[in-house]
């Protein structure tokens, strides 16, 4: 990833954790996912802990490493710089995301890319219907499929697709068309059992029009939902506590309010948390220009100062406290340890 970066502080010795400095921006409407307040929450936090260490090396008793991580929105950068070896021989991850709640703890979903492109048989639509096979067909039954899919998916669960190409003039039999869809779910194994049925629903709807298909996956790599590590979590409320937040559990909110993020590939492979702190109001969503417009207010700067103090002091716990990385560490393995993301889809 040629936009990322890493810095080092601390002692050396001991534990090392991750602070990660998210940066990205959404076309045209800018900040609306509060990029510029992640990115400066997670730099504030590390150059605390630097700034302390330069004043007593003991007190900082392992390794801050601070990793930009750009090229999330729609892509996977973090991914990419895993399996690069970004995230070797860090023992935890931490970060923290803008929203319209201080929240410790909020589903985030699992997320795969799918384009499906149909080829058929283009003939004189009025002349020689019969001589085609219409990919535009082809393109509608599978859209239709997939409501109907929804139908037997947990509600959690997401599917939106696009018609992104479906002819040229309605007299011609349409030979291409394109279908991109986005596959999200909860868990991993939900994940992978809905993109399964998504691709049986595309190839059943070539067969019911004899047109062929080819079905394309994750042309970035797939986002995991997120898996917070509740030790690490409670932590940050603290921390959080003290300055004058109220960080809602898990729960209070509903569900059903979940995106994706490329958070969720590190939290399979290092124990990790992704908390949210209030920086517009709760009726504003992500990703609109009003959330872009709340992101530059008193109030993001606010969230900016107390979001950098929480990492900074959830990190020096992490590193300091010895009874609190071993229920850290033996919390991961309960939930299943680290797994091999990588090809978890293949």
């Amino acid at each position: 990833m040629e936009t990322t970066l890493r810095a080092t502080t601390g002692s050396g010795h001991g534990r090392t954790i991750a602070i990660l400095a998210e940066y990205d921006a959404l076309p045209e409407i800018g900040h609306a996912c509060g990029h510029n307040i992640i990115a400066t929450v997670g730099v504030g936090a590390f150059l605390a802990l630097h700034a302390l260490y330069e004043r007593d090396p003991a007190a900082v008793p392992g390794t801050v490493v601070l990793l930009g991580t750009p090229a999330e929105e729609g892509h996977s950068g973090k991914e990419v710089m895993a399996r690069a070896g970004a995230f070797d021989g860090i023992e935890a991850a931490i970060m923290v995301h803008g929203y319209g709640y201080d929240c410790a703890d909020q589903v985030w979903l699992g997320r795969r890319l799918l384009k499906v492109t149909y080829s058929g048989v283009a003939a004189h639509a009025s002349a020689q219907p019969f001589m085609g096979r219409n990919a535009l067909d082809a393109s509608n039954l599978f859209y239709q499929g997939l409501g109907l899919l929804r139908q037997q998916m947990p509600p959690i669960s997401r599917l939106h697709a696009v018609i992104t190409d479906g002819g040229t003039r309605p007299s011609i039999i349409t030979e291409s068309a394109t279908v991109q869809c986005y596959v999200r779910s909860k868990f991993p194994e939900t994940l992978k059992e809905l993109s399964d049925r998504v691709e049986d629903a595309a190839k059943g709807a070539a067969l019911m029009t004899g047109t062929g298909v080819r079905v394309d996956w994750d042309d970035h790599p797939p986002s995991l939902p997120v898996r917070t590590n509740l030790a690490l979590t409670a932590r940050w409320a603290e921390h959080e506590q003290t300055r004058g937040r109220q960080p809602l559990p898990a729960g209070v909110l509903d569900e059903s309010i979940a995106a994706s993020t490329d958070f969720g590939n590190v939290s399979y492979r290092i124990p990790g948390i992704h908390p949210l702190i209030k920086t517009a109001d709760a009726e504003v969503a992500l990703h609109t220009r009003e959330f872009a417009a709340a992101a530059k207010t008193p109030a993001a700067e606010s969230a900016a100062l107390d979001g950098a103090y929480g990492l900074a002091c959830t990190a020096l716990d992490f590193l300091a406290d010895d009874a609190l990385a071993a229920a850290v560490t033996d919390e991961f393995a309960r939930d299943g340890g680290a797994i091999d993301v990588e090809h978890f889809f293949d």
